[in-house]
């Protein structure tokens, strides 16, 4: 049987609380095996962006990205939060490394077309390089990787981290078992969005559309478990949405929303 890789997402509303942030880091830590971390960005690159005279406009929650704010997403992600990041786990003795996709070439993206919506310099995944990040990964590295990609043309690209998380596990699913985890700020999927503790224990793609049609399951969410879907059609073994605060239990099954086909 393959060795278990965990790929972790935290969500940006996780890296905007700095105790919740440090527990998760310190649980992240305590994963004893090959693990990679993805992350979101939160709200500083907004509130860098108003310093700086820079509006933010967001259609359906997703950042419209021009130049000027490929700018600040560049530095803020791939800048500020990968490094307190990754200097935070390197004092917890988790010997990480930062990436953006372009960094070793890992994630190469194509500029989204413009069609209703021009979303700007955003980018939509076209290729994973898992070659390099096993070399990371047998090097005993820590992959720590923020929410941009690089186009083909050498441009940087915003890209939704949920996906790069989601297609990374593919990637590396040729060589391992991969367990996708996608922390936040909630328990898990929720069947009533205003009872925090109305959790799914599991979902499959039945269950999910009848959640769906029922409005139960909305918005952000949604594209999220599409995600998560995807990624165990394309050979991921397993995908769980949780709390931050429970990773540990999470990764071994007894914590938050556990997807299934």
């Amino acid at each position: 049987m393959s060795q278990t890789l965990y790929i972790v997402k935290i969500g940006g509303n996780v890296i905007d609380n700095p105790e919740v942030c440090s527990a998760f880091l310190n649980d992240f830590i305590k994963l004893n095996a090959p693990k990679i971390l993805v992350h979101g960005g939160g709200k500083v690159a907004t509130e860098i962006a108003a310093k700086l005279g820079i509006e933010t406009q967001m259609v359906e929650g997703r950042r419209i990205t021009d130049k000027a704010m490929l700018d600040v997403a560049t530095m803020v992600y791939g800048g500020l939060v990968n490094k307190n990041l990754v200097a935070q786990l390197q004092a917890g003795g988790c010997n990480a490394i930062g990436l953006t996709g372009a960094d070793g070439g890992i994630i190469r993206s194509v500029k989204r077309p413009v069609k209703a919506i021009d979303y700007g310099f955003v980018g939509d995944i076209e290729a994973v390089n898992d070659q390099q990040i096993n070399a990371l990964l047998y090097s005993s590295l820590i992959p720590v990787i923020a929410p941009l990609t690089y186009s083909s043309e050498g441009t940087m690209l915003n890209t939704n981290a949920d996906t790069m998380a989601s297609a990374t596990a593919v990637a590396m699913a040729k060589t391992y078992k991969v367990n996708l985890i996608y922390c936040f700020e909630k328990k898990g999927v929720l069947s009533n969005p205003d009872d925090d503790d109305a959790v799914i224990a599991s979902l499959n793609p039945e269950s999910y559309a009848n959640y769906k049609n029922s409005g139960a399951i909305n918005k952000g969410m949604i594209p999220k478990l599409d995600n998560a879907f995807a990624a165990l059609e394309a050979g991921v073994d397993q995908v769980t949405i949780c709390h931050a605060d429970d990773l540990l239990e999470a990764a071994i099954g007894s914590a938050g929303t556990v997807i299934t086909l």
